[in-house]
């Protein structure tokens, strides 16, 4: 019998099994990464530093003058600005035992990919998507309101959900801008919650009637006023935690007619439930405040101390001040235009697959006990023009799903 039979249950893996692997990881990652497929890609040089320079070059002014004939005018100069960014270094791996590998190892380390590769692709794509939410210009709703705590939804009317002129407005902020289009259109990164809302539209066009399956992006569901819309549910939700472990709000039980910087409160908070309360905002009576300190409590006890006084009344309810009116959650859209910001590529310097066989770590595994399977990855994300791109913040009629 010949013994020299090369297996993928081989204690070594063979570098085509790696290649696989790694390749695997990569093609989970990717279609979790929706925020970063229409910034600028950046590869990160070997040798090059931990500081990526993206590059933007300023429009060139109109050529008012005449010509004088016979002579040649003076040349121009092109006007080149960078936005530097740090990248930093992401990662997770799983263990497994030698044990568990003697079972089935290449099907546990696939599992153990496909699983990592979900996890890498979701964290690349959070810290893109935070960088993008960071942005300046923001539009609440159609504009009715000037902040987000004053955002409503769930009534019989007057809610601020998704509309057509939410994003006709925007469209136009961008055309002003001359943001100029990715390919044939502005594109829009929205959370099916929102997306349900602005389906119901006559004027929704699904993406199968426009565009072919080549064409289309990653998470495309449809077009509507000249913006192609990209479904994730990554997409950002502005939404307070629960401002105690027994309630999301809180209920006044002193009135305070002519404002106070204390509120007590009717329900029980936990010494946990004050240290979480401190720096965190509220809204009493529809104003937002900040809480500076909080007191644990119970039955008209508890007490949280504000900045700045709050005219109270017994029964109003104190909701968390992180999203829309009532503690209501906000979503966000953003609309982008080209070159709006810069990201790193997922290969050539970002995303890697990194499998340790057992006995790898030397005498710190004497008995070949452990291998593991993990990622690792640089990752920055930078806005280039902050006018190239805009945050609409809507409620939706599925607040109580949100997350």
């Amino acid at each position: 019998m010949n013994s020299n039979i090369n297996k993928t249950t081989d204690a070594e893996l063979s570098n085509e099994m790696r290649t696989f692997y790694s390749a695997y990881l990569i093609d989970n990652a990717a279609p979790r990464m929706v925020h970063d497929q229409f910034g600028q890609k950046h590869p990160i040089p070997k040798g090059g530093g931990k500081t990526i320079q993206f590059r933007k070059y300023s429009p060139l002014p109109k050529a008012l003058t005449p010509l004088t004939e016979g002579v040649t005018p003076d040349g121009q100069k092109l006007s080149v600005s960078t936005v530097e960014a740090t990248v930093r270094q992401y990662g997770r791996y799983i263990e497994m035992s030698d044990m568990l590998q003697l079972t089935a190892v290449d099907n546990n380390i696939l599992q153990a990919t496909k699983l990592l590769g979900n996890q890498a692709g979701a964290t690349l794509d959070t810290i893109t998507r935070e960088v993008l939410n960071g942005g300046t210009n923001v539009q609440f709703a159609e504009g009715q309101v000037a902040a987000r705590h004053l955002l409503t939804g769930g009534k019989s009317e007057g809610n601020h959900y998704m509309t057509v002129d939410a994003i006709r407005r925007a469209a136009r902020y961008l055309k002003t801008q001359n943001a100029e289009k990715i390919g044939d259109s502005y594109v829009a990164i929205i959370h099916p919650d929102i997306a349900y809302d602005l389906m119901n539209d006559p004027q929704w066009q699904n993406v199968k009637t426009y565009c072919d399956p080549k064409d289309m992006y990653a998470g495309e569901i449809g077009r509507l006023a000249g913006v192609r819309f990209v479904e994730t549910t990554e997409a950002k939700i502005f939404k307070g935690a629960p401002l105690s472990q027994g309630a999301s709000a809180l209920t006044v039980a002193i009135a305070a007619a002519s404002g106070s910087t204390v509120v007590s409160v009717k329900e029980t908070l936990t010494e946990a439930d004050a240290a979480a309360l401190a720096g965190r905002d509220v809204l009493i009576q529809g104003k937002k405040y900040r809480v500076a300190s909080a007191s644990a409590g119970t039955g008209g006890a508890a007490t949280l101390l504000l900045e700045t006084p709050a005219v109270q009344a017994k029964e109003d309810k104190v909701y968390p001040g992180e999203g829309g009116a009532e503690g209501r959650a906000v979503y966000s859209t953003l609309v982008l235009g080209d070159n709006a910001y810069g990201v790193t590529e997922i290969e050539g310097g970002g995303l890697r697959h990194i499998v340790k066989q057992l006995g790898s770590s030397g005498t710190a595994d004497p008995l070949d006990q452990r291998g593991s399977c993990g990622w690792k990855a640089t990752r920055t994300a930078e806005r280039l023009v902050e006018s190239f791109m805009v945050r609409i913040e809507t409620t939706s009629t599925f607040d109580g799903e949100a997350n």
